[in-house]
């Protein structure tokens, strides 16, 4: 695709994929998106990834190594569905605590009935809130994580800075994001996959090919994997370091609070 990635100096608060909108649109256009598909966002992620998101999800799960501790705390944010959490809960033997935090009602509902049926809920909290304006004390949490939702927040580098303050002292940020491959013949089969082939299956899974369509676009134009750690390092994280996951389709970022 001709259309460049964002750099480490912003740009995805006015773009809603391809098309450029107004600085506080995007919000709502991206809200809309995820009410439209959120029963069906984990068939969604199965598409967008071949299945393989589940993969790269236990990995960076082992990556955080959670504590077995009933004081270890931890933020999933955009994790409405609760993915990342119930693996985080059950990565500690039942004993940590995670708050699933999206700004979107209809994925934490979602998540909230999932949680009731795996009998999760006491390790479990869910919270409406904006990623950029976190409603938690300063040095709440030992570990923030986000998988496949930073790059539909408006200003991530707002994010960055409210993740850095609600850390504790040594906590840990992950970010799994869907990034720029680094194999050319992969890169072409990739891009084929997400322009032509993924709104297709959208609108027969959902009826409605836009939502899919801006999320291969909002894929597209994410920083690369050394611009978003830039950003991470500007937000005032230490040891800065990614893994690129099949070829670099994915990504996982982790920085420190030290």
């Amino acid at each position: 695709m001709t259309e460049a990635r964002t750099s480490a100096d912003g740009g995805m608060e006015t773009s809603y994929g391809f098309r450029q909108v107004a600085d506080g649109e995007k919000q709502t256009l991206v809200n809309d998106v995820f009410h439209k598909v959120a029963k069906r966002y984990d068939v969604m992620n199965d598409v967008m990834s071949a299945g393989m998101h589940r993969v790269w999800k236990d990995a960076m799960v082992a990556a955080l190594n959670p504590r077995k501790d009933p004081s270890y705390r931890t933020l999933d944010v955009a994790g409405g569905t609760g993915d990342i959490a119930f693996r985080i809960v059950e990565a500690s033997n039942r004993m940590a605590h995670t708050t699933v935090l999206d700004i979107n009602g209809s994925m934490l509902g979602v998540g909230a009935e999932r949680a009731v049926k795996q009998r999760l809920s006491d390790n479990l909290t869910f919270v409406e809130a904006n990623a950029e304006s976190l409603p938690f004390d300063d040095a709440s949490f030992d570990a923030y994580t986000v998988a496949f939702g930073i790059r539909n927040v408006p200003h991530i580098d707002v994010a960055l800075k409210e993740a850095y303050r609600v850390l504790k002292r040594g906590g840990r940020i992950l970010v799994l994001e869907f990034s720029e491959v680094e194999m050319p013949l992969l890169e072409r089969v990739y891009e084929e996959w997400s322009f032509r082939a993924i709104p297709r299956f959208g609108k027969m899974i959902t009826g409605d090919a836009e939502p899919y369509q801006y999320l291969v676009e909002s894929i597209r134009k994410f920083p690369n994997q050394e611009n978003f750690a830039a950003m991470i390092r500007t937000a005032g994280f230490s040891r800065v370091t990614y893994t690129n996951y099949t070829g670099g389709i994915a990504a996982l970022h982790s920085g420190w609070k030290l």
